[in-house]
């Protein structure tokens, strides 16, 4: 703390006895060092008192902190971001599958002549149904026609054909 060099101490020692005496040197020295005794102690209480503040202002900021992330916590979905993609997809699907049964041209009425026309001629697209659109919930039928009209042309037989649950698909 302060420079003070052994032969620094003898001087300030030699004055002392000259000026105070041998008689008083013990009482005098026993006073200054019961002086710096308190000093020192109270030195150490406000070097600890400042401590703890410091502790407490930490633990402040840090219980802000855990409750910033608890308040993140309550409020985070983590499926908000794949609901949404999935939702988005479906309108998606559903909007081209409208697309495909409006674009698409009548069918005719009149079936092939022959089993090598009916191979040569285009199947007719699968006709559009007013329960594709409602927001009732979806059979497993219309699965397999919505997903036939969105892959290619499937004949209405071959549709009719597929049973539910099927997981091969028939072929015309």
């Amino acid at each position: 703390m302060f420079d003070i060099s052994w032969t620094e101490f003898l001087l300030i020692g030699i004055v002392a006895l000259i000026v105070i005496g041998p008689k008083e040197l013990p009482a005098v020295m026993r006073t200054v060092g019961q002086w710096t005794r308190k000093i020192r102690n109270m030195a150490t209480d406000f070097q600890r008192q400042f401590e703890r503040e410091m502790r407490e202002a930490e633990f402040a900021d840090l219980k802000k902190e855990v409750d910033d992330v608890e308040r993140n916590i309550k409020g985070y979905d983590p499926l908000k971001g794949v609901r949404s993609d999935v939702e988005a997809i479906g309108k998606d699907l559903e909007s081209s599958l409208q697309q495909k049964t409006a674009e698409a041209p009548p069918a005719a009425a009149a079936p092939p002549a022959s089993a090598e026309a009916a191979a040569e001629a285009p199947p007719e697209p699968v006709p559009p149904t007013a329960e594709l659109a409602s927001p009732e919930p979806v059979r497993e039928k219309q699965i397999v026609a919505a997903a036939a009209a969105a892959i290619g042309p499937v004949t209405p037989a071959a549709v009719e054909e597929a049973q539910p649950g099927d997981s091969t698909r028939p072929t015309a």
